[in-house]
């Protein structure tokens, strides 16, 4: 009888047992105490080391799609050099390094999130701006246009693909609480890179050329590779946490979990989804304002406006998204997405110049707000440890109509001499992106209630079992039976 001393049967026969066996005993103490310090669940610093990761992560989004957005400032340097602005082929032949380029950097992130789980964020990050700085400073000695697909398309795109990423993943290991904030804070560097860098390349150009340019440029480059060294983890990488070694199965690199989410499937089908006409106002506007209100108009003044107005609802958006529980941060996506495609199909009926400026102003300002919450919805999602491949996948689905909405536009301009129809179409998608992630909310609270409900069943049978094994009551008093 151990009850009435208040011990439990397994301490006394702990106690009985000989002095002898606490070697025995000593590796089940030792398991027992890892368990214990693996149950306690982790907490984010919410500040401290994190503020110089965030400002590292902030420098890394700036240098990578500061340069990639500036490519049309290097785009009529490169003509000039290699043949004549005026010629037809060569300007489709150029436009392809930068198209290869952008297209490259979320092609590779599924490759990225797997090197990311498996060697974590500061190597992998450190290592992909390293691969940058050689392809951008051999770019810088390249004489004619063939070699750029490989150096420039290639080679420094998969080095920004591989520096990007994981300055995304690395903020949710300082910040949960304020990750909305901190992501818009980051991804606002590249909207303040994206407005004054084509002022810095085009002064650059003048005083010292192309080849000059790009050097100067692989500076960016080398600043990014030392910031990558303040990627601290805190999180251990999931290959660590399953295998304990540096060498996991190959089953184990690519993490199946993230699909067995309905609501994650959702997520990265919808999006790609949205985009194929979310990019086509960025690449045609241009060329439609030249069209529509004659090559003398402002049209820079466009750019600037989406660029200033973005980094603005980068700063909002990530704000009001730390105040939004769980998934429900998705309604703020899709309300991004349904301003924009509303956006793209008031372009067409804009025949003052002052309204298209009221429409690039809003549009900029969704834009941020689409951009800045994506990560915090994939912690949401799927959680600290799973964030890094359904980042990657998510990005690798997102390149294939990012590379092929525009042509698409282009095309129908070319046969329709005339983008109006273009800028309809390209309001749909958006907007029907936007009306599937309104099921991620939904989907994800049935799951919950059907978890918590099997949750409750399992403690109940495990409250019948305990009742069982009392209900003979050796000695209890309700049974009357005596206790001999």
């Amino acid at each position: 009888m151990t009850e009435g001393n208040g011990l439990t049967e397994h301490s006394a026969v702990q106690s009985e047992a000989p002095a002898g066996s606490a070697a025995e005993e000593k590796p089940s103490t030792e398991m027992e105490n890892g368990d214990r310090s693996a149950s306690v669940p982790f907490v984010h610093p919410e500040g401290g080391w994190g503020w110089v990761v965030m400002l590292a992560a902030m420098w890394c989004n700036g240098s990578v799609f500061g340069i990639q957005n500036a490519f049309g400032i290097l785009f009529v340097s490169l003509l000039r050099d290699f043949g004549s602005e005026n010629d037809e082929d060569l300007r489709f032949r150029t436009a392809w390094v930068g198209s290869l380029s952008m297209g490259m950097i979320f092609f590779c992130s599924p490759i990225v999130s797997v090197f990311t789980d498996l060697l974590g964020c500061r190597i992998t990050a450190v290592g992909g701006s390293a691969v940058g700085l050689v392809g951008l400073l051999a770019s810088s000695f390249v004489t004619s246009l063939a070699p750029l697909y490989f150096t420039y398309g290639i080679v420094f795109a998969c080095g920004c693909s591989f520096a990007y990423q994981p300055s995304l993943v690395i903020l949710g290991h300082y910040f949960k609480k304020r990750l909305g904030l901190v992501n818009g804070i980051v991804t606002a560097g590249s909207s303040l890179f994206t407005i004054t860098m084509p002022f810095v390349l085009s002064g650059l150009l003048e005083k010292v050329g192309r080849q000059n340019t790009m050097r100067v440029l692989c500076i960016l480059m080398f600043l990014l590779m030392l910031a990558s060294f303040t990627y601290k983890p805190l999180i251990p990488t999931k290959s660590k946490k399953q295998t304990g070694s540096r060498c996991p199965r190959l089953g184990q690199l690519f993490n199946v979990n993230i699909w067995k989410s309905l609501g994650y499937r959702i997520w990265a089908f919808g999006i790609p989804a949205a985009l194929y006409g979310y990019f086509v106002p960025y690449v045609h506007l241009m060329k439609h304002v030249e069209e529509r209100f004659g090559k003398d108009a402002n049209k820079e003044v466009l750019l600037m406006c989406i660029g200033i107005t973005s980094g603005v609802g980068r700063l909002i958006f990530g704000r009001v998204a730390d105040y939004v529980p769980g998934v429900n941060k998705v309604y703020l996506q899709v309300s991004s997405f349904l301003v924009i495609g509303l956006m793209s199909m008031m372009i067409p009926l804009c025949n003052i110049f002052g309204g298209l400026i009221a429409v690039c102003l809003l549009m900029g300002l969704f834009d941020g707000c689409f951009i800045c919450i994506m990560a915090p919805i994939a912690f949401e999602l799927v959680g600290d440890n799973d964030v890094s491949q359904a980042i990657g996948f998510l990005l690798g689905l997102m390149s294939v109509p990012m590379t092929v909405g525009p042509p698409i536009a282009g095309f129908l301009r070319d046969r329709l001499k005339s983008y109006d129809l273009a800028f309809y179409l390209a309001g749909i998608p958006p907007m029907v992106g936007g009306a599937v992630l309104c099921l991620i909310p939904w989907v994800e609270a049935r799951r919950r209630k059907q978890a918590q409900q099997a949750q409750d069943q399992e403690q109940d049978v495990s409250q019948k079992m305990l009742d069982s094994e009392k209900a003979p009551g050796d000695g209890d008093p309700r049974t009357g039976e005596s206790v001999l």
